[in-house]
């Protein structure tokens, strides 16, 4: 009688577990279980990029060119880059200096339809290639309205442009968005519009899509000064909550650069990621933006910013390991050879960094832990920058580089000789067929 209590208790243990695990790999879904990301039942480790600029070439509109959308997302799929960091859309009125166009959100609750048809698009080519996107719905900086816009609609004057008004005029206007409930309330109806949305193409509701792998709260969202800190902790954990109120297929991120975006705190960064609606940690590390490496002498500074890097990864890796969370580096950049932005200049430098960032992902022998994925800045393909001027003008091709930045200086373009890197480092993963 006990054998066979005991061989029914087990056949029963036997039975749950095959159960568990045909709906783990049966789930489209991307999903978080045992500190990993786990896609179509099995362990989920990428050499993503940043495409922000997708939704727009996906549209018939101003900056639409879906010839060029097909032809980047092959040639990423070629290379085994398939997961794709994505701006949903750029908030109000164009014409502003470094803001990207056209806009999504022309006005609180107005949409551009032409770039919401692009977003539509998008998804749908990235489903016929099994492509992940994580999709991020605000921003710290002005290139895409973000704070900044929801600011100007609620009555806080008009919104400060860092190129014109200076970085500290800015600083001082955006730290108001922690303490304006009307701005943030704007935003949380504009969450509510997108996460619910029906793709017109495939008449597939957002939330069913297997296309997304991530809602993403925003682009490296910032408290702006101590002051906020509990109040930026408050709206962080009250966006993730009310995605997954709407949406329980989807993983939810929040877009942090680390410390680095938490006023240098890193509990403030753990007590955000601790969060339950946070399935996943995000990290961004900048070695030229944060002084690790010098325009002047970026092949002398190289191993400096690999030392940084490590540090970096590993002070939030020991955060993760304590809540079984995933890390996704999910932005990352280095310039090309001798500061220059045009495409014939040389990347040999940025070859070796990226290099050894992709060394660490899906690395079991880092001794705190192992990345997840990662998601470099940014994707330029084949874009040809203008040879007339370094920023970006309306009309000119979308490269990485945001309106606020030289065109051309973190883009990774088709005949760079970063890209043989990247599909080196897809093919040890395994993504590559």
């Amino acid at each position: 009688m006990l054998k066979r209590t005991i061989y029914l208790l087990f056949s029963v243990l036997f039975i749950s577990a095959c159960a568990s695990k045909h709906e783990t790999s049966s789930s489209p879904f991307v999903k978080v279980e045992n500190g990993q990301l786990i896609k179509n039942g099995q362990p989920y480790n990428y050499v993503g990029t940043n495409f922000w600029y997708g939704a727009i070439l996906g549209s018939e509109g101003q900056g639409g060119d879906r010839v060029r959308l097909n032809r980047e997302l092959d040639y990423l799929k070629s290379i085994g880059v398939e997961n794709l960091r994505v701006l949903v859309g750029s908030d109000g009125s164009r014409g502003v200096t470094a803001k990207v166009e056209p806009t999504l959100q022309i006005e609180p609750g107005v949409y551009n339809d032409t770039i919401l048809a692009g977003l539509d698009y998008l998804l749908m080519e990235m489903a016929k290639r099994d492509m992940s996107a994580v999709l991020y719905l605000n921003n710290s900086w002005e290139w895409s309205g973000g704070y900044g816009q929801y600011l100007e609609w609620a009555g806080y004057g008009k919104a400060v442009v860092p190129a014109v008004d200076g970085w500290p005029a800015y600083m001082d206007y955006v730290k108001q968005y922690m303490q304006s409930d009307s701005a943030k309330a704007l935003f949380a109806n504009y969450v509510d519009d997108m996460v619910t949305r029906t793709n017109r193409y495939t008449n597939v509701k957002y939330t069913d899509d297997p296309t997304i792998m991530s809602w993403q709260i925003g682009n490296e969202p910032r408290a702006f000064s101590d002051d906020n800190k509990e109040a930026f902790a408050e709206w962080m954990a009250s966006v993730a909550a009310q995605i997954k109120s709407l949406d329980s297929n989807h993983l939810v991120s929040t877009g942090s650069e680390g410390k680095h975006g938490c006023e240098q705190d890193i509990v403030l960064y753990e007590t955000i990621h601790a969060d339950p609606n946070i399935d996943y940690m995000n990290i961004h590390i900048w070695p030229y933006n944060w002084g690790w490496a010098d325009k002047d002498s970026l092949p002398l500074h190289l191993e400096r910013a690999k030392e940084h890097t490590k540090n970096y990864i590993d002070e939030h890796m020991v955060i993760a390991n304590k809540y079984n969370k995933p890390v996704v580096l999910e932005e990352f950049g280095f310039p090309r050879d001798g500061f220059q932005f045009d495409l014939a200049s040389s990347t040999s430098t940025r070859d070796a960094y990226y290099e050894y960032v992709f060394e660490q992902i899906g690395n079991k022998d880092r001794a705190i832990g192992t990345l997840a994925g990662c998601n470099f800045w940014a994707w330029g393909g084949f874009a040809i920058p203008s040879d007339e001027h370094v920023d970006w003008h309306v009309g000119d091709d979308y490269t990485g580089d945001p309106a606020q930045e030289e065109q051309g200086l973190n883009s990774v373009f088709v005949t760079d000789s970063t890209i043989p890197v990247i599909k080196a480092a897809n093919q040890r993963l395994g993504n590559i067929n």
